[in-house]
């Protein structure tokens, strides 16, 4: 792909305005650890929940949904649509509990919930295996991802595109994440991404149009299936464009543009309550919980999420999966179906516009990348550093500790991105190794016997169980289905695992469960014997209103997501119908929460201060 001197005008102003914002929030957020990862807790609910939506829009997000497509039809993408409930669980169950916490991080949580020894390792430990291992590892996939598309639009070798990632790309990011703190990385956010928004929609417009329109789209699909079950046998072609898996054709078929029915159920019924994702976690936390902490208030807070899972799953992926079926009519048989997405943007999108889709993918991995730095690094510094290598320093020391840490992960996530050889192997990965541990993510909020052993022995059951069948494959077959199957397996496994342990070992010690219970203030069913202890703190009941609004919450999300669908594809009664239906949840919704109180009383003046957390 050739660029005008207009296109590369276009970059350098996109690279100029973001490094401006972090220049900018330099001094507002220089001023302590809280300005610099938490903004001051004074962010409202529209900023943060914009911010989570740009975070989870990474460079390789239109790739991987391409290839989805491209492979299972539309009905693909419940492998990531599935995690919807486990993201309203976070805006009805616990957004509320994590801002009531006060913590700076989530990983701060193991010494508020639990206390001794197996509490400090625990913290220590997720410290460094979710802030350095972890994180260095997806920042290496998203970089990955942009070398591709790097070497395809400056037409250069991956060898080139890579060190210009490396020696570019992440060092630029990494030094505005630096300057700005948070704040810079929210605003940057914000405008990254509107600039993407407004590049795939332009992307998936001009794909369309190069098909001959909607119509001429579906006709054409419609003809490829029909073409695809004459040649391959009555079972090979699924209708492209289902929102679901054709459940006629058993649990494992795995014919074109079918998703296996197998894969369906387990995530939709295992996977989202199950498995640690980042941006996906069970009961919240990682980046989600960052910004929960960040917001004003509890009322901020649980917007803030609600408006990241209405965005994320509803009105998000319809540009990209549009481009994706153009894809499939344009380039049939493609060897890597990923490419397919920079195919259609590349061919068919103006000349003009070329400099605006290199800014609009810069924005995509960048805004992932300030993300993954600021959080990794408050990790490091407040969960590592301050906790167990200097607690006496001044707030400018440790400011400029994260300052050092953001530097350390540039250098160790652009090492990890020029040795991993595959995207997908990562992302396996990292659903692998947390398979089983989200009920205890889950129940520590609600259920006063988990101590900090659950978590532990989750952890180690985990990891344990995913590479012992990575050794030793129980299962044969396609890697979709051996993946669902490993991961109830795994799942079965770990929850065995830490119920027993919880058991077989004391729970924590009742000043430790009056310390969470009194600032938390969760709901008291299953903190019964703890809530005897503390009379003066008013009984929460909530949990059955929280679980209706969950509910509507979900409906209201889907029932959007194949309107807006419908809408595309010109199914005008369909779509205006469940749109219908989005706006009676929404009315539910709104009902329900406005019968709660939102007052925030004030903090507890004998709550025991968190080992590490400013007081």
């Amino acid at each position: 792909m050739t660029l005008a001197l207009s296109d590369w005008w276009a970059i350098v102003a996109y690279l100029a305005i973001t490094l401006a914002l972090g220049l900018y929030f330099r001094r507002r957020s220089g001023r302590s650890t809280e300005d610099y990862f938490v903004s001051g807790r004074e962010v409202s609910w529209w900023l943060a929940g914009t911010s989570m939506v740009a975070t989870t829009f990474a460079a390789d997000t239109p790739l991987a949904v391409t290839g989805l497509v491209y492979a299972y039809g539309v009905a693909g993408n419940w492998l990531w649509w599935s995690f919807l409930p486990s993201g309203m669980m976070t805006v009805f169950l616990f957004s509320r509990l994590w801002r009531r916490s006060g913590l700076l991080t989530d990983v701060q949580f193991a010494e508020f919930r639990y206390a001794g020894r197996p509490a400090a390792f625990l913290r220590g430990f997720r410290a460094l295996y979710l802030g350095l291992m972890m994180n260095c590892l997806i920042l290496g996939w998203v970089t990955k991802a942009m070398t591709s598309i790097t070497a395809v639009a400056l037409g250069v070798t991956e060898h080139t595109a890579l060190l210009i990632c490396v020696f570019f790309l992440i060092p630029f990011t990494g030094f505005y994440v630096t300057l700005g703190g948070l704040w810079g990385v929210l605003w940057t956010d914000l405008f990254q991404f509107v600039l993407k928004m407004g590049i795939v929609i332009a992307v998936a417009a001009y794909g369309v149009a190069a098909v001959g329109g909607i119509d001429a789209l579906v006709a054409k699909l419609a003809a490829a299936r029909a073409e695809a079950t004459v040649s391959g046998g009555a079972a090979s072609a699924g209708d492209i464009t289902a929102y679901f898996p054709d459940f006629s054709r058993g649990l494992s078929n795995e014919a074109l543009w079918t998703l296996p029915v197998l894969v369906f159920l387990v995530n939709l019924g295992v996977q989202w309550w199950a498995a640690w994702y980042p941006g996906a976690e069970p009961g919240g936390g990682g980046y989600i919980a960052q910004r929960i902490f960040a917001t004003r208030d509890e009322r901020n807070g649980l917007l803030s999420v609600l408006w990241f899972n209405l965005a994320h799953y509803a009105l998000r992926p319809w540009p990209w999966i549009l481009t994706a079926l153009s894809a499939v009519v344009l380039y049939p048989k493609l060897q890597h179906p990923e490419s397919g997405y920079m195919l259609v943007a590349v061919t068919h999108l103006p000349h003009a516009l070329r400099g605006l889709l290199i800014a609009g993918f810069l924005a995509a991995f960048m805004s992932t990348l300030a993300t993954q730095l600021n959080w990794g690094s408050s990790y490091l510094v407040t969960d590592f550093y301050r906790r167990f290598l200097r607690r006496d320093g001044t707030e400018a020391h440790y400011v400029m500790a994260s300052r050092a840490a953001t530097a350390l992960l540039v250098i160790v996530s652009a090492w990890v991105a020029a040795q991993l050889g595959s995207v997908v192997e990562g992302w396996k990965f990292v659903l692998e190794v947390g398979a089983g541990t989200g009920a205890v993510y889950i129940l520590r909020w609600y259920w006063w016997r988990i101590n900090a052993w659950s978590e532990i022995s989750a952890m180690a059951a985990a990891l344990v169980a995913s590479l012992a069948l990575r050794q030793v494959p129980l299962y044969q077959g396609a890697g979709l289905l051996v993946f669902a199957k490993d991961a109830v397996t795994t799942t079965a496994f770990t929850t065995v695992v830490w119920v027993t342990v919880t058991y077989l070992t004391p729970p924590e010690s009742q000043e430790v469960l009056l310390r969470f219970y009194r600032r938390v203030r969760p709901h008291v069913g299953g903190w019964r014997p703890v809530a005897r202890l503390a009379p003066e703190v008013p009984e929460s009941h909530d949990l059955a209103a929280n679980l209706r609004a969950w509910l509507l919450g979900c409906a209201m999300v889907y029932a959007t997501l194949f309107g807006i669908g419908d809408l595309c594809f010109k199914r005008f009664a369909q779509g205006f119908a469940l749109l219908a239906v989005a706006g009676v949840c929404a009315g539910l919704i709104y009902r329900e929460i406005s019968r709660q109180s939102w007052r925030e009383p004030a903090p507890e003046a004998a709550t025991e201060p968190v080992p590490g957390l400013p007081k």
